[in-house]
């Protein structure tokens, strides 16, 4: 019987465009970029040059921090080229796919003789362990430090998140043999929602929650399972497709990096799934997807945690959905903020759309309002399902001062715990961004 924990703090943002379990036939043009901003405290170092061969399963490019941590190419193919930005950064290298496709074979193993430093060993060598991060920092985690524990979230509960149980159907013996290498490591704990299929496997300690969104967070998860303190490391997979994408590893002897996307969203004529692989172009698949002729928001994941991307972007490495809202910028409002908007979302009743009950709503990319000092109100809090307080933290990272960072629990928080905080702010502030600096900052002061 999995132990069940009951979350009260949260909201469920409803949104028009949901995919509809089917999927649909997607033909890339074989255009593929591994981007290294993905994996996040990752410094890479390409050791791949224009007009190289790989397959799919070797290396395009390390951490420079720490070598041993490669990042697999997802195709086979010839090397098109390293894209740089500012200061020579690294922002993508893009492959050019081979019509018949070479895996580097890594063989198959049986993880239940396996041995942790072994399993370790093995997703180093395929270039799979980077998909892996830590807390403290929520970055890329540090292979040479054992984890206390392991946490992996199978539950998907941000708005128009993609329904992991659709996607791991016909895959559940890949995802076993994921958790159970996994479990070789350090105790692994499971985390899904109420009436879900996951209860049942092996290997893992299950935990139920019940909740509205965050609860699907991993970092809420570990904040009610296993609190983080000061010298204490737990590894954290919040996207569990990369679990399949290590029993395929074992199962198979490859790097599989298929994972299923849900292209959803209201400017989205007919949202759908689709396989794709990490690094595919998006031009494909989002050709007349929706209306050219309206100004759209296209997000590289959901609308709370994703990034803006363009029809001429690639998949995220951590990407589950595709999403086209309404950019907003083409909005011209009768009387702005004094007419009663019946068909606008409001957290706090400002609208009288909360007459109207439960409804799905078509929301776009504004902001509605400027950047303005905090209002110490407790609207972080009433979303924030985890024992700190997060508008002391915000204020206490905005101020500088680590001791009063770390008192306040900054080594149990990643930047996506703040999204729906950020949502409902009245202040206007970017949250994500300022904890995602504080936590940069501290990992600087504590190298």
């Amino acid at each position: 019987m999995a132990n069940v924990i009951k979350l009260r703090k949260g909201l469920d943002i409803q949104l028009t465009g949901r995919a509809e379990e089917r999927r649909m036939q997607l033909k890339s043009k074989g255009v593929y970029a591994l981007t290294p901003d993905d994996f996040c405290g990752v410094t890479p170092k390409v050791v791949v040059s224009e007009g190289d061969h790989v397959k799919a399963g070797e290396p395009l490019f390390i951490n420079k921090q720490f070598p041993e941590v490669k990042f697999a190419s997802p195709v086979s193919g010839t090397v098109r080229g390293v894209e740089r930005g500012e200061r020579r950064k690294v922002l993508r290298v893009v492959v050019d796919a081979d019509a018949q496709q070479e895996y580097a074979d890594y063989g198959k193993r049986d993880v239940e003789k396996m041995e942790g430093k072994a399993v370790t060993e093995a997703l180093l060598d395929a270039g799979l362990f980077g998909y892996i991060n830590q807390l403290p920092y929520a970055v890329s985690t540090n292979p040479s430090v054992l984890p206390k524990a392991i946490f992996v979230s199978a539950l998907r509960d941000k708005p128009l998140a993609a329904n992991f149980e659709f996607e791991v159907k016909g895959q559940e013996a890949d995802f076993q043999t994921g958790l159970t290498a996994l479990s070789k490591i350090a105790k692994t704990h499971l985390g899904c929602g109420l009436h879900s299929s996951f209860e049942n496997y092996r290997n893992v300690e299950v935990t139920v929650f019940d909740g509205p969104c965050p609860a699907g967070n991993v970092g809420v998860q570990v904040n009610h399972v296993c609190p983080v303190n000061k010298g204490d490391v737990v590894w954290t997979i919040g996207d569990p497709t990369v679990v399949l994408y290590i029993g395929r590893l074992f199962n198979t002897g490859r790097v599989d990096l298929r994972r299923t996307v849900a292209l959803c969203g209201s400017e989205v004529n007919k949202p759908a799934y689709v396989d794709m692989l990490v690094g595919e172009e998006l031009s494909t698949l989002l050709a007349n997807s929706y209306d050219a002729d309206h100004s759209v928001r296209i997000i590289n994941g959901n609308v709370l945690t994703g990034c803006p991307t363009t029809k001429d972007g690639y998949l995220g490495a951590h990407t589950s959905e595709i999403t086209v809202i309404p950019e907003g910028s083409d909005v011209d409002e009768l009387a702005g903020w004094i007419m009663p908007r019946l068909k606008q979302f409001s957290v706090n009743r400002s609208y009288f759309s909360w007459l109207m009950g439960k409804k799905k709503y078509a929301l776009d990319a504004r902001i509605k309002g400027g950047e303005r000092h905090i209002i110490m109100s407790g609207e972080y809090d009433r979303v924030l399902p985890m024992d700190i307080y997060g508008e002391y933290l915000i204020k206490a990272i905005i101020a500088g001062d680590i001791d009063r960072q770390e008192q306040l629990g900054i080594y149990e928080v990643a930047p996506e715990d703040f999204a729906l905080a950020e949502f409902v702010d009245s202040s206007k502030l970017e949250l994500q961004r300022i904890v995602r600096e504080g936590l940069d900052i501290l990992r600087k002061e504590n190298a």
